[in-house]
């Protein structure tokens, strides 16, 4: 082994624990970019570069293209469900004021979404200890939502995109891996972010101003959210899936709400009162349930 190379083994056992951070940190860069830019025209740019670059990627390294009109149509449905609909209901719920570790934590439910869809539709297994893990879950979440609108941080309105975020993630997940398992990862994911685009720039169209100041802040926060969340942790995701089963892959996602807490309570002061964080404590045990028995 040459010297500061890390074995295949060694570096596919740290992809996990690298997504699970990167998908954190995009919580707070939507955060500390928003108050610069409309959620759906902050996105619309966001993607369209990314789709750009993973063309130009695709042309030098020369992948495969699709080659039917239907390998096409359910790429577009995984991006309009995995990137427009997901990042999207969780950059208008923040810009609405939810929480960036109040997001975060309801989509951590995610893995047991993924668990209990994988039964019908991929025939996977979810067991009696996994649909505990729900239940516990669920009701963490549920205490935690309860305590933050009755402290008025958020709205109803931004907790029920929060909510649409995790279903458009969920069946994402679902989808890509009974339809778009076989993908090239640069082409694939470039129609996808593509399909996304055009769908932000649809809803910024109809619904804001598409104005953006370009300050240092919301440069540092696109720049983060496009070359690492967009290029880096999707494709890792879609990866892991290829790798694993749905439901597996999935429940990394555990981790993602106390990881994004530690960054949120740092950078912008988040805090959890007694109540929320036995909430979340009793979700991401449900949730963990969900991995240890899937």
């Amino acid at each position: 082994m040459k010297a500061g190379l890390l074995p295949p083994g060694v570096l596919y056992t740290a992809m996990p624990g690298i997504l699970v951070v990167l998908w954190s940190t995009g919580f707070i860069g939507a955060k500390f970019g928003l108050p610069y830019a409309e959620p759906a025209t902050f996105l619309a740019y966001r993607f369209t570069l990314v789709a750009a670059i993973l063309v130009v990627v695709a042309a030098l390294t020369r992948a495969p293209w699709p080659k039917s009109a239907k390998a096409y149509f359910h790429l577009f449905i995984v991006g309009l469900l995995l990137q427009a609909v997901n990042l999207g209901c969780v950059f208008f719920a923040i810009d609405l004021g939810v929480d960036a570790s109040v997001t975060a934590l309801i989509n951590g439910l995610q893995p047991v979404l993924v668990a209990i869809i994988a039964v019908p539709v991929l025939g996977e297994r979810t067991s009696a200890w996994q649909w505990f893990g729900f239940v516990l879950g669920l009701g963490g979440v549920a205490m935690v939502v309860w305590r933050k609108l009755d402290l008025g941080v958020g709205t109803p309105l931004g907790m029920s995109l929060s909510i649409c975020a995790l279903l458009g993630l969920s069946i994402g997940v679902i989808y890509q891996k009974k339809f778009c398992e076989k993908m090239d990862l640069r082409t694939g994911t470039a129609v996808q972010t593509a399909a996304a685009a055009v769908a932000m720039w649809i809803v910024s169209a109809r619904l804001e101003t598409g104005v953006i100041d370009w300050t240092g802040e919301f440069i540092f926060a696109f720049v983060w959210l496009t070359f690492v969340l967009s290029l880096g942790a999707i494709i890792l995701l879609l990866y892991l899936i290829r790798r694993g089963q749905a439901a597996r892959v999935s429940s990394l996602f555990f981790l993602v709400p106390p990881v994004t807490a530690i960054f949120s309570y740092f950078m912008f002061n988040e805090t959890f009162g007694p109540v929320a964080v036995i909430g979340m404590l009793v979700a991401v045990i449900g949730v963990a349930l969900v991995n240890r028995f899937s």
